[in-house]
This record gives C-alpha cells, sequence and structure tokens, in this order.
C-alpha cells in the first residue's frame, strides 16, 4: 500500500506555502468518506474537494486541476468531532480528582477551591492546553463553557487561547460560583460580542453559559427571562448546565411556561428529569448535550446518560466532555461509553422476557459526536457533516494501522477501534492543524513549562 499524503512532509509544504490563499484546492483522493450527511452516506474509493476554507464537492473522479493532491488511500475521511460542553480552564488540573465521589465533592475543590485563585493567564493555559488536546483527539468543535471569568480580562484570556489554538471555539461566558469577582458579567456579553463575534462568518461564536437553578451559585448565575432576554438581544444562544433531578425538571417546566426554550437553547446532562420535562424540551425543540462519562463517573442523580429519554421525544443530542479534573478528554471516550451503557441498559430492561432490546449503534453516536454536536452549539449550517458547501472541519483517519486493519465496517472503526494515534490529520476551516500524527505549530517544551508552571501557582495558592 502506497504511504498516502497525509503524512507527507512534502504535501504539507506545499499546503504551507499556499495558505494565504484564499481559493487553495485539496483534493483529497480514494479514501473512504464517511460523510455523515443523510443524502450522501458512505463513499468507498471517493474524493473530497476542498477550496479555502470550504468542502466544494464529494464523489468519485473529481477534478484535480489546480489542488494539491492528497492521497488519503487506506484511511477515512470523517467530519471533526463536535464537543458540545467542556469546562476548558480546568485542564491543568487534569484528573486531580480522578476518583471523585460525587458533585460536592467536585465543587468545593474545584470551584470553590482552585477557581478562586485563576489569574487571566492561567485561564489562557487551562484553555489553549484543552483546546490543543481537543485537536489532536479529532475535536475540530470545542464549547468551551466558561465559568470563572471573575474579570473581562478572564473573558479575553480564554477567549485568546481559542483563537490561538485554531480551533473552532464556542466561547459561553459565565460569572464564578464562588470567590472574590468584578460582577461585570452578563453586562460585559455585549463588549464581548462587539469585541470578538461581530462577523456571523468567523471561527469563534459566543454563548450565553448559565446554571439550571440557584442552588449551588444563588440566582444571579441561574437561567430565567432576564438572562434569556440578554441572550434574545445579543442574537446568541444559551447553554445550561447542571439540569438534572426534581429541581432540575420543575426549572425546566417553568422555562416552557415562560416561552424561554427554544431550538438555541441546550440542556446539558439532563439527567433524571421527569417525563413531563421532557416533554417540555421536546415540544420546544430545545436542545440537549449529554456527558455520558461525567454522569456516570461523578453519579449525576441517576447516573445514567439519558439518551433514551432524549430519543423519545424526538431529540437527538450531542456528546461532551465536561469536567478534565476527573474524565477523559477525548471524543472516542464518550461515544463507546454511551454506546455501552445504553446497550447494556436496553438488553437488561429485557431480559427474561421475549422482547426485542432496543438499541443504539454506532451510526447513533457518530452523528451525536459530529451533525447533532453542530446542531446543539447552533452550528449545524456550518460543520458536522462532509456536506459540500460546509466549512472543511475533517479528519483524515488511518484505516490500516496495527489496531484498525482490516477495515471492514467504517462507522465501526471510527467508534469503536479508534483513538488519537489513528488520526494522521485534522483540518478546520481548511486549515491543516495536525499532520502526520503532530499537532501544529506546538512548542510543546514551552508550553509545558507553562501548563506546569501555572498548576503550580494553583495548587500552591489555593487554601482550605
Amino acid at each position: 500500500m502506497n504511504v498516502n499524503g497525509t503524512t507527507s512532509a512534502a504535501v504539507l509544504d506545499q499546503l504551507q506555502r499556499q495558505s494565504a490563499d484564499p481559493q487553495r484546492r485539496i483534493l483529497f483522493t480514494g479514501a473512504t468518506i464517511v460523510t455523515m450527511d443523510p443524502d450522501l452516506g458512505v463513499i468507498d474509493g471517493g474524493d473530497l474537494l476542498v477550496q479555502g476554507d470550504t468542502i466544494t464537492a464529494v464523489g468519485r473522479g473529481l477534478d484535480a486541476d489546480g489542488a494539491v493532491v492528497v492521497d488519503a488511500t487506506g484511511t477515512i475521511l470523517t467530519p471533526g468531532f463536535v464537543d458540545t460542553h467542556r469546562h476548558a480552564w480546568e485542564a491543568q488540573l487534569r484528573r486531580i480528582m480522578p476518583d471523585v465521589d460525587d458533585l460536592g465533592g467536585y465543587v468545593m475543590a474545584t470551584l470553590a477551591g482552585y477557581a478562586t485563585v485563576y489569574r487571566p493567564e492561567d485561564m489562557y493555559i487551562g484553555t489553549k492546553l484543552a483546546a490543543l488536546t481537543a485537536i489532536d483527539s479529532g475535536i475540530t468543535t470545542m464549547l468551551d463553557f466558561s465559568h470563572n471569568s471573575r474579570t473581562r480580562e478572564h473573558s479575553d484570556a480564554a477567549i485568546q487561547a481559542l483563537v490561538d489554538t485554531g480551533i473552532r471555539g464556542v466561547h459561553a461566558s459565565m460569572g464564578p460560583h464562588f470567590g472574590e469577582w468584578d460582577r461585570q458579567w452578563p453586562g460585559d456579553l455585549t463588549r464581548l460580542k462587539n469585541q470578538y463575534f461581530s462577523s456571523n462568518d468567523q471561527l469563534l461564536t459566543l454563548r450565553v453559559a448559565t446554571l439550571a437553578t440557584d442552588e449551588i451559585a444563588g440566582p444571579a448565575l441561574a437561567y430565567g427571562p432576564e438572562l434569556a432576554n440578554v441572550a434574545r438581544e445579543l442574537g446568541i444562544g444559551v447553554s445550561v448546565d447542571a439540569v438534572f433531578g426534581t429541581s432540575g425538571s420543575e426549572a425546566v417546566l417553568r422555562w416552557a411556561k415562560d416561552g424561554i426554550l427554544s431550538p438555541d437553547v441546550t440542556l446539558i446532562h439532563s439527567t433524571g428529569l421527569t417525563s413531563e420535562a421532557w416533554k417540555a424540551m421536546g415540544e420546544t425543540g430545545t436542545t440537549v448535550a449529554l456527558a455520558p462519562t461525567s454522569d456516570a463517573q461523578i453519579g449525576l442523580e441517576t447516573a445514567i446518560p439519558a439518551v433514551d429519554e432524549a430519543l423519545a421525544v424526538g431529540i437527538r443530542p450531542g456528546l461532551s466532555i465536561d469536567v478534565e479534573v476527573a474524565l477523559a478528554s477525548d471524543m472516542f471516550t464518550q461515544m463507546r461509553a454511551l454506546h455501552a451503557i445504553q446497550r447494556m441498559r436496553a438488553v437488561n430492561a429485557v431480559y427474561g422476557t421475549d422482547q426485542q432490546p432496543q438499541r443504539i449503534t454506532t451510526h447513533d453516536v457518530l452523528d451525536f459526536a459530529t451533525l447533532q454536536g453542530a446542531r446543539t452549539n447552533g452550528l449545524a449550517r456550518v460543520t458536522g457533516s462532509l456536506t459540500p458547501g460546509k466549512k472543511a472541519d475533517l479528519l483524515v483517519v488511518q484505516a490500516e494501522d496495527l489496531n484498525n486493519m482490516p477495515l471492514n465496517d467504517p462507522i465501526g472503526t471510527i467508534v469503536l477501534g479508534s483513538d488519537a494515534r489513528n488520526i494522521s490529520a485534522v483540518l478546520i476551516n481548511g486549515e491543516p492543524r495536525k499532520w502526520n500524527g503532530q499537532v501544529l505549530g506546538v512548542n510543546l517544551a514551552a508550553l509545558r513549562g507553562e501548563v506546569h508552571a501555572s498548576r503550580e501557582y494553583v495548587l500552591n495558592t489555593t487554601t482550605g
């Protein structure tokens, strides 16, 4: 088998020499293309053409005129994964509490402890580390639920980190739960919108981040008509965290009554909600971001990711990472966890009867991790599938690596077989961000020094 072009330094050099050309053409040839577009499906031996930042054609035998040709034989092309909820600023505290007992333990250690001493530079370093790691593992869009905006400068630093990594970032801004802060949020959202998010055709988008109830941090951070009006006036979406249990169900029904549920609102977790709450969510087209490993490992309410409940009311959810202080950083883990948990639950429900279990499939979870994630983040027209006209956010996965060969089912291989080491290339907005298995433009030694220094500052400064 020929070495494909995504391992070729010469091909990368060609691409980088043409990077300033807005009409640069890149033609991937001979790949198995998992488009995640319901009308296009999977194309064996297919070609994909990128012009500038956009996918312009998908098929076979495409014209290579004027294009940098990338031999993608032996690979799978798939849309980049979409993370619908990650607290990116925490990344330098990864796995500091791998066996966290419950939500209270996480909240008191992280939000009431470490978060209170974060400087703007710590926000920058944590967010940058999370975004680069996301890119390395094939996540091309990340919603950063940035709930430690203590000052304007903290928000600026988090946004700048997204800019500097080149990820398709969604900055969801919220004030902190505990400690001293400037109380500039939500008023500062107007400045952020004007300063960083003035164009509708850019890599970064803005959302309001908020909590479901006032139980943890008081009423100022809880979703309601006031914050809904802020989002409406700014023309941005809303992401609501900690939606679970009895109080979360009551809040959902209250929001439905107030008319502030819609497709522009994402409810995160949605664990242990009542059937009445789910009915209201389905009727209003509200989106849902599941956090499969978070629900299970931290033990949120029932600890069961609510995929069956979502599907029952017509909601196809997105997937998310949540907190790296206790969880894995990648989307492969989320897909596999959800796939295993739901199928275990489905079989268990009919065990000992003659009923057939209602299982989800690998196609379902890849759909959740790509197209539905994009829809959940308000970006379905932009990314999430390899559809001509959408932005070129895509992965090249080595199908003939030791852990993947031989290629029998491309979707099964992505969901159940692959990991970050198999991703030879990542394009975001048409720009190579990972090539030959390496994230580009990263001085790893310098980054490592910054991460360690920030971690030591946070750990040594936190009291209690």
